[in-house]
């Protein structure tokens, strides 16, 4: 097994398929990052309660009520999204496997999660994303409080896949090398074969 970094590990194979790869991404925080995540996470709760408490209390006015629910409706989507990220941050990984043809990529959570699987010769314009890293949207989109911005893609039958959850650029520099050069050995196999 080959570490990237102290969040990113490379473990390479052999079986009679050829050789695979399998890359396993850890979005685990910084400790004061993960408090600060679980800090506002609780403070979000507790502002939830407070607003079903207020609502089993009886109300001078029919709008107080309404603005409540609406309140209540918008903490819930968000209280959703903080949980799911919370989760992802403390459990979570994202796990890449080049093996026997196929690219597959799991956002795996409790080792669950939807794996999506592709056809190595049909994956196209493999590489990093292009990103303006002084941007406003990838500030927002790459900061601990979500599931973090993808750094990598490629085309798949006309279809535009991201992944690379949270990798620094660096990170994401090795990996697109590795993954590549991966890639590129298990398209001759899959050619040899045919």
């Amino acid at each position: 097994m080959e570490f990237i970094s102290e969040r990113v590990s490379i473990e390479r194979s052999r079986s009679e398929g050829g050789e695979g790869l399998s890359v396993v991404i850890s979005p685990r925080l910084p400790r004061i990052q993960q408090a600060l995540l679980l800090t506002w996470s609780v403070a979000w709760t507790c502002c939830g309660l407070y607003f079903i408490y207020q609502l089993t209390q009886p109300q001078e006015r029919a709008d107080t009520h309404r603005g409540l629910l609406i309140m209540l409706a918008f903490w819930t989507y968000f209280e959703v999204r903080i949980g799911r990220v919370l989760l992802w941050r403390l459990k979570g990984f994202e796990v890449w496997r080049i093996r026997n043809g196929r690219f597959t990529i799991k956002d795996s959570l409790f080792r669950y999660g939807k794996a999506n699987e592709y056809f190595i010769e049909n994956i196209q314009r493999f590489g990093l994303l292009t990103i303006d890293e002084t941007s406003w949207k990838w500030q927002m989109v790459d900061s601990f409080w979500t599931r973090g911005g993808e750094r990598l893609g490629f085309e798949h039958l006309g279809k535009k896949v991201a992944f690379g959850k949270g990798l620094t650029r660096q990170e994401a520099q090795r990996l697109a090398q590795v993954v590549d050069g991966q890639l590129k050995r298990a398209r001759r196999t899959v050619q040899e074969g045919q």
